[in-house]
Parts: C-alpha cells; structure tokens; sequence
C-alpha cells in the first residue's frame, strides 16, 4: 500500500496510497544531487534504497524514519538498483561511471565492481528463479548477464557437504547480522525445501540439482541434470517438455527428431531429380545416347546423359545395369553437389548409406548438430548402403555398427568441443553424458571452472564420476582454504572416501595457533603437533621418506620437512631416468608449507629452491596437460628465478632453453620449419619423463576456458603479465594488485604449480 519516489530536489518520498491525502507519510533528505530511483527491499519491511546523482546509494529505515547506510564508491550518478530476492543484504548497483558494484548493506562494504560495461550503466533486474543471476543494459548497446554465485558460494558447499538447513535457510534478522554467513531468506529457497520435504526418495540427488539450478546461471544446466537423470535411469515420460530442445540422449535423439518432423506441416521433400541449373542439349550426343539405349547398352547410356548433365534420367535407368553401378552412380552426384557446397547432395548420400561422407560434410560446414543425427540415424540402422550382393548379407553389419558407433562419439566430441570454446562448457558437458561419456563430461566442467555444479553431478552419477569428482572436491578444497571459510574446506574432504593424504596437506597449510591447529587435527583424525616430530623420525628410521615430510609439515618445525623434501627431488634430478611422477608427490606436499614459515628470512635459499622445483615441473605437467597457453610463461618463470637466486638444483638455463625450442618446434610442426634430429630427440626425452606411470592416473587434458571467455569487454585494458598481449575475458588479478593475467591461464598455472607467477612464495588461488 506504499509507494516510494526520488525526485530533482534530492529527497525521497513515501506516499501510502489507500488515502486521498497527496502529502507523502515520510520524506527522507540527505542526498546531495537529483534522486533518480529508489526500490524496496523484498525481503525486509520498510526497508528501500535510493540511487543519486551524488554517486551514493543510500539504504532508509521506514520504521526508524532515517537513513541507516550509505554506500560510497560510485563516480557519477547513481541509475540502476536492484535487491538480490535470495540473500537480504545484497544490493547491486549500475553508475554513468560505467560501472556496476555489489554491496553488503550491513556494514556498507563493496563486495564486488565490475567495470565492463563501456557506458552509463541504466538497468538491472535479476531472473525470476535463478535469484543469482542478473542482467544488466547500458547506452554502450549492450545487455550482460552476471552471475553473482561466487559472492555467496559458502552456502552451495553447506549443500554439498549436507550441512543442517540452518546453516543453508534462515530468517533475514540472522542473516542481517553483520560478518555472518549468507542465508537464503527468498521464496525461491523455500519453494525447494518445500518440495524436497515431500520427496521420501532420491531427496539428495534432486536437492543438488533443484539448488544447482538456482545457483547457475540459464546456459545448460537444467538440460544437464535432465541427462543425468536419463543415465540413472529415470522413467522417459518423466522428462520435461523443454528436453527435446536441448542435447538429447543418443538414445532418444531419433524418436524426439522424428516426432518432431511428423509435426512440421511441410511438403515432403524431393530432390533425386534434375541437377543444377539448366543441363547443356547437344544434340549429337542426345542422339548417341538414344542409340545406346536402343541397342541394350545401358551403361553407356548412363554416361552420356551424366555428361549432358541429366543426372536423373541417368540414375532412373542405372539399376538396369547394377545395383553396385547405380550406387556408383549416385556417390557421384553427391559428390559433384557437395563440391558446390549444394544441400542437394544430402539424399543422396542417405539413399547409399555414405554416411561418413555425409557426417564430413555437415561436420566442415559447422553442421554439428546436423552430422550428430545422421550418425545417430545410422547406429539405430536407419541409414544404411543398399544391398549389392546375394551373398552374405550381414557380413559387415557389426563392423558398420561399430564405425558408426566411433562417428557418432566423434561428431558428439566435436560438438562439445564447439560447445566450449564458445564459453558453454556445461552444454559441452552434455554431449559427452548424451553418449554417456562421463568422465569427458566431468572434464569439460572442471576445465570451464564449474566446480560445485561438477561435485553435484558427480555425486548424483555415482561410481561412474568417483575419480573426477574426488579431483573437483581437491581444487575447491584449495578454494576455501582460507580463515574464513576453512571449515568448509575440511567437510567438503570428508566427502572423499581416501582422504587421509588430503586432510595433513590441509593441516600443514593451516596458519593458526597451536591450539587452533590442534583442534584442527583432531578433527581430521590427525596427531597432536607436539607428536607428530617423533612421528617423523620414527618414519625416516623405517627408511618411508614420504610419511617422514608429512609429518614433518604437520609439526612445529615444518622448515625440516623442506630441506629433507628438496634434497630428495634434487637427488631424483640428478639422475637420468627420472619422470616427473616420481618427484610430484613430494614436491606437491611441500608445497603445503605454511606460507608464513615459507617466506621466513632464513629459508631464503630452500624457498627459492622449491619455487624452482614447482616451476620446472609445473611446466612439464603443463606439456602433458596440454596447457599450452601457459607452457613458455613456466619455463620463463624457472630460467628467471635461476638467474636471480643463489640456488644448487640441477637445472641449467641452457637446458631449460633446448626443451622449450624442442617442445615449441614438434608440438608447432609444419613443413617450411621441421624439427631437427636434436630436437625430436629432446622432445622425445620430455615425453617419457611426463608420462603418467599409472594407466588408471586421472590426467584431464585441454585448456580451461571459463564461462564469459570470449565475451567482448569495455573495461580498462588489463595487460597479461605473460604475454603482453590484451586478455579477454575473466581477469585474475596477482598479489600486488597490479600484475594481471588471463583467469584461463591462471587456472591452469594453479593446477600444475600451486606458487604464484610473481615469484613471492605466497600460493595462488584463482578457483
């Protein structure tokens, strides 16, 4: 029954409309310029914000008549406001300094600027039920999608780790007290927990999913769980409507397409008939042919009316002579018309069964979805070549069912792959779960950086995804592993079956007291620190060198652990036979040194030492990865801190130098610049050393691309600290605040070398 309005004489109005009076119930001054909008919060009575000209966004209190914040940032005028519909403190605004911030109400704290946009920034409205998700429009033309997910990501791990519901939902006077944590206060949320309170089955699987989808930006997720559920097994009726829109199951790709095309009311086509534009009559050889026919000689006839361009007349007669000439036949129409780029060739190669060829042509054309349902309508055996001989008839029927089965996983990889280098890696994700390749599927999420959405499907999936989705619980572990939120690092590892390993990496890395951290152990099922040194020693007796540095790291004098890790992985350098698997486990403990012990003065040398170490093997995890963006930046970073530090490890800049031109010049190979003997040889060498010893090792190739990758910015040029070159996309800006690199590049680099680029010690965490 209220209405509240800004107005050019910089106050804020509130009128109650169920009266005739025109005199406002309250008016609110203290904005310095021209208010241009105000909103009312959903979620707390008598709360509303109001946006100036001043640049501030101030946030009144109907019920105490006066002004309980402002929020100070902005550079211009103040146009767009919007309150999250979840979260009751998060309040977004949009500026004509072309910028859009994120505060915290409670104390006035801006939580997040984004400075894509490339002018005024007018309009901002959030999605009726993915509350996380906001759209912006600005006078550069553009209209963006934000996810605001990572602002409040704390509570999908209270999800993930079935944390109590009180820790998840709560009440706004809770989750208004400042510092606390984020709660869900919306009827997006309570709808959920609703629904989920009536489930007496499959409650987990369907929570993940429901709150997935809320967190997660439109752009494949829905259509991902809903191939989750076809793989689990979920009656098909079940599925919704919007499915036979997405990526389908191959399984049911043909039956949607088909009743999909019984319900286009268009005229069946027909194209086996004339060829392109008007055929050339000489009559000399219209003569010859009818001779031909006269006398019996088919074939001949065939050719000449090919010549004369009369395809149809040509292949109406051709079976007259074979079946195996006419199939002949039409393999050459198809083929001339595909040479045209001429859709005409379709039928043809439908009417032979040349199904790899057809699968080729939509494939170069960038026809994926096209050459993903041809493949499917051949493993179903609706495509298939015309019989040619008596003999045998089913001899090659199983070889044929197993080449299509390989171009449909082929074509559904190629899609994928397009899928992701758009930015779409959970569409992606999808077309590998359509032909129930999950841990493909795990891969494309964990390389976009969905994280929490990969742990949920994989959780739901099952066994299938265990080894992928003990991975992304590692690197959201690293996530959180910080004062704030390091409890929710320790349930999200309970969550891995074998994680004693994970746990002490943990507890080494934890920078608090001696009590704090030996609550910590405790919890973990980990030894007091004061017993964890005779622990060690009692290690190295038995001659196990690797329980030795662990627990090492987990006393009071983790610098021991340091000097007796890099003595061990110089001594494996120094040899000939060494692969990186044989130093990586190791190396990766020590790296879980407090970085408050790592940075002491008096470990200068061992510091710079491991620095190195991480840097050279990060660079040869970063070849077998195929990381190939980052691979020179890491072996730049080694030969520079080399140079730089009085170190005794085994590596030479020159060395460094020979395996970088080696990798550059066999993994670039063209014909104009072919390696030399030298360096095929070098390269040769690097390939064995980064070899995985173990065939079932989790090792997930390609290049991270993260959602908003190649997505257009206006914002201030960030120059990569790498390359030199403009980065596109999501920036990750390094400790000093002022080096930048791609948050691609910066995932890779923390996936294969957990220090930062900037050679201080201090570990990097861009997840």
């Amino acid at each position: 029954d209220m209405i509240a309005t800004g107005c050019e004489d910089k106050n804020v109005r509130v009128y109650y409309l169920a009266t005739s009076s025109d005199q406002p119930l309250k008016v609110f001054t203290g904005h310095l310029a021209k208010v241009f909008h105000v909103r009312w919060s959903p979620l707390r009575e008598g709360i509303l914000c109001s946006g100036s000209d001043d640049g501030t966004v101030r946030i009144w209190d109907y019920t105490q008549d006066a002004c309980i914040n402002v929020l100070s940032g902005h550079t211009a005028p103040v146009r767009g406001l919007m309150w999250n519909t979840e979260v009751p403190y998060l309040l977004t605004s949009g500026s004509w300094d072309y910028t859009i911030r994120v505060w915290d109400t409670r104390d006035g704290t801006c939580l997040d600027t984004v400075y894509d946009h490339g002018a005024d920034v007018y309009g901002l409205t959030c999605h009726p039920s993915r509350p996380f998700t906001m759209a912006s429009c600005s006078r550069d033309s553009t209209v963006r999608l934000w996810s605001l997910t990572p602002l409040i990501s704390p509570l999908l791990i209270n999800i993930l780790t079935d944390q109590p519901w009180d820790q998840v939902l709560g009440h706004t006077d809770r989750a208004m007290v400042p510092g606390s944590a984020p709660l869900l206060c919306g009827k997006v949320s309570r709808d959920i927990k609703q629904e989920l309170d009536k489930l007496s089955s499959d409650v987990r699987v369907k929570k993940f999913r429901w709150f997935s989808e809320c967190f997660s930006p439109p752009g494949g997720s829905s259509n991902l769980w809903d191939l989750v559920s076809v793989i689990n097994g979920q009656d098909n009726s079940l599925l919704p409507p919007s499915y036979s829109r997405g990526v389908m199951h191959m399984k049911h790709l043909l039956r949607f397409k088909t009743s999909e095309a019984q319900e286009l009311t268009i005229v069946k086509m027909s194209k086996f008939g004339g060829g392109i534009g008007a055929p050339s009559k000489e009559e000399r050889l219209k003569e010859a042919a009818d001779i031909h026919l006269r006398l019996g000689q088919i074939q001949r006839y065939c050719e000449l009316m090919v010549e004369l361009g009369q395809w149809d007349k040509a292949l109406s007669v051709a079976p007259g002579v074979s079946m195996k000439y006419w199939q002949n036949l039409m393999q050459r129409r198809a083929e001339q018309l595909m040479a045209e780029d001429n859709d005409d060739a379709i039928p043809y190669c439908i009417a032979t069964g040349d199904v790899t060829e057809l699968v080729t042509f939509f494939t170069a054309r960038g026809q994926l979805k096209e050459a993903l349902l041809v493949a499917q309508g051949a493993c179903e055996g609706n495509i298939h070549a015309p019989q040619t001989s008596t003999i045998n008839p089913m001899t090659n029927a199983l070889d044929n069912k197993q080449q299509y089965q390989g171009l449909l996983h082929r074509v559904c990889k190629d899609l994928a792959e397009w899928y992701f280098q758009d930015g779409c890696a959970v569409l992606a994700a999808c077309c590998h779960l359509a032909v129930n390749n999950i841990e493909l599927a795990m891969s494309s999420l964990i390389r976009g950086n969905e994280l929490e959405l990969a742990v949920c499907v994989g959780v739901a999936l099952g066994e299938p995804a265990n080894q992928t989705t003990a991975y992304c619980l590692e690197l959201l572990t690293r996530k959180y592993m910080t004062m704030p939120t390091w409890q929710l690092s320790v349930d999200l590892l309970h969550m891995i079956p074998d994680n004693q390993l994970l746990l002490a990496k943990m507890c080494a890395f934890y920078p608090g007291s001696t009590t704090e951290i030996n609550q910590l152990h405790e919890r973990c099922g980990l030894p007091q620190v004061e017993e964890c040194k005779a622990l060690a020693e009692a290690a190295m007796s038995e001659g196990d060198l690797f329980s030795a540095v662990k627990f090492h790291l987990l006393s009071s004098n983790p610098e021991t652990a340091l000097r007796m890790g890099i003595d061990h992985v110089k001594e494996q350098l120094s040899g000939s036979e060494w692969t990186v698997d044989c130093v990586l486990p190791i190396l990766d403990l020590l790296s879980y040194i407090r970085t408050d012990r790592l940075i002491m003065a008096e470990l200068t040398e061992a510091r710079s030492e491991l620095l190195i170490l991480c840097g050279y093997i990060g660079a040869l995890l970063a070849i077998r990865r195929q990381y190939s963006s980052i691979v020179p930046a890491l072996y730049e970073y080694t030969s520079q801190l080399l140079k730089r530090r009085e170190v005794c490890v085994p590596l030479q800049i020159e060395q460094l130098s020979v395996e970088l031109d080696a990798w550059r010049t066999c993994t670039n190979y063209n014909s104009n610049c072919p390696p030399s003997d030298c360096q095929s040889q070098e390269f040769t060498c690097l390939e064995k050393r980064i070899q995985p010893t173990e065939s079932a090792a989790l090792v997930l190739y390609g290049s991270d691309y993260v959602t908003g990758s190649n997505l257009p910015s206006h914002s201030e040029v960030h120059l990569s600290c790498f390359t030199g070159h403009t980065i596109q996309g999501p920036v990750f800006l390094l400790e000093d605040g002022k080096s930048a690199i791609s948050l691609n590049d910066a995932l890779m680099w923390a996936k294969v070398n957990p220090y930062s680029p900037l050679g201080t010690g201090v570990r990097i965490n861009p997840f």
